[in-house]
């Protein structure tokens, strides 16, 4: 569509149009992903953290001309070659080109919501029936008000099949996404509890989900769930050829089931399928999956040597510590152009590795590309500066000529490239790897990581940045924050994580001591640091790599100033002075201030970036009117330093509780702590936070010990009836506490909490899994959803930050981004 249509199909109010006939061939809603900008539509969104209106320069400086805003089009005159079309909604008016582009397709159309397997489902469809099928797809879990129309703006007319995945929280949401998938095959996967906080009943969101397929030709759907079967018995789906599964009653019966070593045996209508899985999830999804195939006229046998190539998919890109202080970006689990331009984008913002590296796979996916493509796919490498080149697979060797990048490297085979890994050279660089299923890079990642102990560490980047943006839902938009990023953000990691949080726009990052400080500049982190335990020894090392010293005392303020005349290049060195309110922990005091004012005005080189004070209790009901005795304080002693220095100073005092309990006391800044990390001590506020830290592990050995027999050092757990242990490597060494042994410490196996039995050892702990049906290699979660670590650090009497910061440099991070 050109920029004159899209005006007309979304009604604007206003519009500003210089060149009408300018084609729209990409949506945009992040300014940051935008690297090619012919045919870019940006659509200014407003949210309650963030405005695109305030990109729009950047990007017509960029080269973009097509905007949808809602602020007035007087607002962009200035822009001379634009095209702005003003909407009420901007998210209305995406959608609108989306369902327009959508009515342009006839061919089959699958739209798949649930509560939970959607993407899952989506995936091992696409797995299954691409070797027929051109299948244009939803990008990861592009399933929301907004991921939708831009996973259907991809539909073009040589695909053959479009495969959508549809979420929703709100009532109501699922009428705008129905119009834009349209399904003619819907896949109903399952109903639960996931993301209901806004439904009054499962009913009611069964009834919002079940919208999607108002106008589909066929529903797949499990019988056996009452909920389902007679919602879907009602009139609105009595022209809808509903098609169902189960093991009780149902058009595809299940007539048996068993688990046959790592895999599972199902008989559907006489016909037995082999699911490469044996937990339930799995094997549920494997079945919608089956079901589809039969259902879109696959024989059995072609459905059951498909089978065989599902493999578990990840659904997010894990970013992990890679071998001579490498990044691996392992998102390998897919590929097509799509999924690679995304996984590209991210990879740009890791600038604390400033060499890129591209491992990638043939495109067997896409159908068989021409020399256009592969000329085409060596400028987009470029374009995202890729430095280095792996490429695997028979086209990619054929078409060697095609690549210009600084360094190249082909191979024939999967093999061929492990084979040559040792000589290859990676050190200090970001490493994506893309590639197509059946190529098995899962075994390039494992050889390229840098440690392999089966317990680790998975930190979510979505979740990070909802709960920031949570937090940033209860402050005013030119407020400033500070994101604590000390002991490594909480023995979480930091570059991963700070990079993050520099894509979401942080004001400042602080850390504890400078050593934290140098290693994130070390990494490229630009981004101005606060230093709050600076020490004098210290302060050259700071001043070198642009941190800014929090400064508490005149000792360390003198200290700084020596250091300082050594450095006359120096003219503005920014410092944060620190109050003492109350806490009475380092600060100056009010009676400070006039000598405090003095030795800043002789010395013009200090430039006081902010001044700050720090509350005892705003996480403590009972002790409000002391946090409001040490905001008065903060107000009177930081006016005086503002009224005094002839420029202007941040001023901030509030903490992550504080944030929330006492917002009229934002002044210029606050600072954001644990809260950023998922945990607080309300469960209201609780409830509305992510969980960011998930600690697993897997079974090692699952043994039987008879009644009266002992289990680990000094004999201090008696076996008092026939017991299933299962063993797991984890252990004090690794950070779990001691305290968590004989009962006191809970985990997660098979979704269901079991305790630890004996004492915590070095390097691994017991766990009594009687009645459960256990096997080794099946996972088990320590900290996580069900059971955070702010569950488990109750139980002994600590609190969250003790677990998080006390687990191991042996456990390895791994990032998890959608």
């Amino acid at each position: 569509m050109n920029i004159a249509q899209i005006a007309s199909l979304i009604n604007a109010l206003q519009t500003e149009i210089r060149d009408p006939q300018l084609l729209v061939t990409r949506l945009c809603i992040d300014s940051r992903k935008v690297s090619m900008t012919d045919g870019v539509l940006f659509i200014a969104i407003k949210t309650t953290h963030d405005d695109g209106h305030k990109y729009i320069p950047e990007l017509y400086q960029k080269g973009v001309r097509n905007f949808i805003i809602t602020s007035p089009v007087s607002d962009f005159t200035a822009l001379t070659d634009g095209n702005f079309l003003q909407v009420p909604d901007a998210i209305v008016a995406l959608q609108a080109i989306a369902s327009a582009h959508r009515q342009q397709f006839t061919y089959p159309v699958i739209g798949i919501t649930g509560s939970n397997g959607k993407t899952i489902v989506k995936e091992w469809l696409n797995i299954l029936l691409s070797a027929n099928e051109h299948i244009v797809r939803s990008p990861d879990s592009y399933n929301s008000q907004i991921g939708v129309p831009l996973s259907v703006w991809q539909m073009r007319s040589e695909h053959t099949l479009g495969i959508f995945e549809a979420g929703i929280s709100q009532p109501g949401e699922m009428t705008a996404i129905a119009d834009i998938i349209r399904p003619t095959i819907g896949i109903l996967t399952n109903i639960g509890m996931a993301h209901s906080q806004f439904f009054s009943s499962i009913e009611e969101k069964l009834q919002e989900k079940l919208q999607l397929f108002t106008h589909s030709q066929k529903i797949i759907f499990n019988n056996d769930n009452p909920l389902i079967r007679e919602a879907l018995n009602r009139d609105t789906f009595s022209h809808t050829q509903k098609i169902s599964w189960g093991y009780e009653k149902a058009e595809y019966l299940i007539s048996h089931q068993e688990r046959r070593g790592n895999s599972t045996l199902v008989t559907i209508r006489d016909s037995v399928y082999r699911i490469p899985f044996v937990d339930a999830a799995s094997v549920e999804n494997a079945i919608h999956v089956i079901i589809t195939a039969l259902v879109l006229g696959y024989q059995p046998e072609t459905v059951n040597e498909r089978l065989s190539s599902l493999t578990p998919i990840h659904m997010r890109m894990a970013i992990q510590e890679g071998r001579q202080h490498s990044l691996i970006i392992d998102d390998a689990y897919s590929l097509d152009w799509t999924s690679l331009s995304v996984a590209l984008k991210y990879l740009d913002t890791q600038t604390q590795m400033p060499d890129k590296t591209l491992i990638i796979s043939d495109f067997e996916q896409a159908g068989t590309l021409q020399k256009a493509d592969y000329t085409r796919l060596n400028a987009l490498l470029l374009t995202h500066h890729i430095g280095k080149l792996i490429a695997v697979g028979n086209e990619f060797y054929q078409h060697q000529q095609d690549f210009t990048i600084p360094k190249a490297y082909f191979y024939r085979n999967t093999e061929d490239l492990i084979s040559d890994l040792a000589s290859l050279t990676f050190s200090y660089e970001a490493i994506l790897i893309k590639g197509a299923r059946n190529f098995h890079f899962e075994d390039v990642v494992h050889r390229l990581l840098h440690k392999t102990h089966l317990t680790t560490l998975n930190v979510s980047l979505p979740a990070i940045v909802h709960n920031l943006h949570y937090f940033r839902s209860f402050i005013r938009p030119e407020t400033k924050m500070v994101a604590m990023v000390k002991a490594l953000s909480y023995g979480l990691g930091d570059a991963e994580i700070i990079n993050e949080l520099i894509n979401q726009k942080i004001d400042y990052l602080a850390v504890a001591y400078t050593d934290e400080g140098v290693r994130l500049r070390k990494r490229h982190i630009n981004t101005p640091i606060i230093v709050l335990g600076a020490e004098a020894h210290s302060f050259e090392s700071m001043v070198i790599n642009h941190l800014e010293p929090e400064i508490f005392n005149f000792y360390y303020l003198q200290e700084l100033i020596n250091v300082l005349k050594d450095h006359p290049e120096i003219t503005q060195f920014p410092i944060h002075i620190k109050l003492d309110t109350g806490m009475h922990r380092l600060g100056f005091d009010k009676e400070d201030l006039p000598l405090l004012l003095q030795v800043l005005k002789e010395n013009p080189c200090l430039h006081v970036a902010s001044t700050f004070s720090h509350l005892a209790a705003a996480d403590d009901p009972a002790e409000d009117d002391f946090t409001r005795h040490q905001i008065e304080c903060f107000e009177e002693m930081s006016r005086i330093l503002c009224d005094s220095l002839p420029y202007p100073i941040l001023r901030h005092i509030l903490n992550t509780a504080g944030i929330l309990r006492f917002p009229e006391a934002q002044f210029d800044m606050v600072r954001l702590g644990i809260g950023l990390y998922g945990f607080f001590d309300m469960p209201e506020i609780q409830a509305n936070l992510q969980n960011v830290a998930t600690l697993k592990t897997l079974i090692t050995q699952v043994k039987r010990i008879p009644k009266g027999e002992t289990i680990g050092y000094n004999r201090s757990f008696k076996v008092e009836h026939d017991m299933q242990v299962a063993i797991i490597p984890i252990g004090y060494a690794d950070g779990y506490p001691r305290e968590f042994s004989n009962g006191k410490g809970l985990v997660m196996v098979r979704g269901q909490l079991v305790p630890v039995v004996g004492k915590i050892c070095m390097d691994m702990c017991m766990l009594d899994v009687t009645g459960l049906s256990v096997h080794e290699g099946d996972e088990v979660i320590v900290y996580g959803e069900g059971n955070t670590a702010q569950d488990a650090a109750h139980r002994i009497g600590h609190i969250s930050y003790d677990l998080l910061t006390s687990l191991s440099s042996r456990v390895p991070r791994i990032y998890v981004k959608e």
